[in-house]
């Protein structure tokens, strides 16, 4: 039976909902999400913030690693606590969109979803091809 079209669980989309947050991504290639997922070595993670046209993809970063709250160092270790963060995903690989790519444009904007609850969403393997070969036709992808 073939894979197309079923949830790949190691590929995700993270909202970023402050500008603060936004630049520290960028600048540490790292997320500290406040969710638990299967995170994976790997994994394919699509950043999206909102922008005046609506949602928006940033860019994506290839997973190295997810480090737990716990295994931090202690001043990220309290920074995470105090903001109910598990941790951090650090990129081993990170790309930004320039423009932003409008999620509405992509094959997962006909779903419906909005806001917030992009925040952790599931890919499958077609919709992060499908997603990637848009961000290739529409924006300037660059390596961070």
């Amino acid at each position: 039976m073939s894979q197309k079209g079923k949830s790949a669980s190691k590929n995700f989309v993270l909202r970023i909902a402050k500008e603060e947050w936004f630049k520290q991504v960028f600048a540490l290639k790292k997320y500290y999400p406040g969710i638990l997922r299967r995170w994976e070595k790997g994994s394919l993670i699509f950043l999206a913030k909102r922008s005046d046209k609506g949602d928006s993809f940033v860019g994506y970063g290839v997973m190295e690693e997810f480090v737990k709250r716990n295994e931090l160092p202690d001043e990220e270790k309290r920074k995470c606590k105090n903001r109910g963060w598990k941790g951090a995903i650090i990129f081993s690989e990170l790309y930004k969109f320039e423009p932003p790519l409008l999620i509405k444009e992509t094959i997962l904007g006909n779903l419906g979803i909005r806001g917030r609850c992009w925040h952790g969403y599931k890919l499958t393997e077609e919709q992060t091809e499908a997603i990637l070969e848009v961000a290739e036709e529409l924006c300037n992808i660059r390596k961070v």
